[in-house]
């Protein structure tokens, strides 16, 4: 391990943040570049070759990137998990262009969450309780979560929106019942979307 790689965080981003990633992930319609040196190259090419750019992006040297870049070093360790991020931030851009605004103008999404969820409604409330949920999410509530995430929204912001969207397909089944009632989505054990 180099010192470089040492001092380098592990990114970390919430549940909901991630699941969004890993939607993305699934719309791949090639495997993106799994070595430490293969995903090096393809960030350099994105970088225009520029060393010193991609060093500055993933918080090393210019010479960790010329070593990985070389293959002198294989095993990124607390590296790894930046060169993914970036590698498939990058990765096929057009191909997730297209599944988010399909998601966003016509097909929406589908979420399956495990979450604690409270209610309000009429100015009472009741006890919330745990529960596994999927539905859909509506084309509107799909653009403004995904506009959330393009602009750098922060996993409490998305919560609201996801609860939101939730409440409208899930509890309100689109408006037919349960007129003002609101959930609030908390303690989220884990959570997938789908485009």
């Amino acid at each position: 391990m180099t010192i470089d790689d040492s001092q380098q965080p592990a990114p970390r981003h919430g549940k909901i943040l991630e699941a969004l990633a890993q939607a993305e992930r699934k719309v791949f319609t090639r495997p993106a570049p799994k070595s430490a040196k293969a995903q090096v190259k393809f960030l350099l090419t994105r970088a225009k070759g520029s060393t010193k750019a991609l060093a500055e992006r993933l918080g090393v040297s210019r010479r960790t990137v010329e070593r990985y870049r070389a293959g002198q070093l294989t095993q990124p360790q607390k590296l790894q998990a930046a060169l993914v991020e970036e590698t498939e931030s990058e990765w096929q851009p057009q191909v997730k262009a297209r599944a988010r605004e399909q998601a966003a103008t016509s097909t929406g999404m589908m979420v399956r969450v495990v979450a604690h969820f409270g209610f309000t409604a009429n100015g009472s409330s009741g006890d919330g309780r745990e529960r596994t949920i999927l539905t859909p999410i509506s084309p509107t509530y799909a653009a403004e979560i995904l506009r959330l995430q393009e602009a750098g929204a922060t996993e409490s912001e998305l919560h609201p929106v996801v609860a939101e969207a939730i409440t409208e397909s899930y509890f309100t089944e689109w408006g037919t019942r349960a007129k003002g009632l609101r959930a609030d989505l908390t303690d989220v054990r884990s959570i997938e979307f789908e485009f």
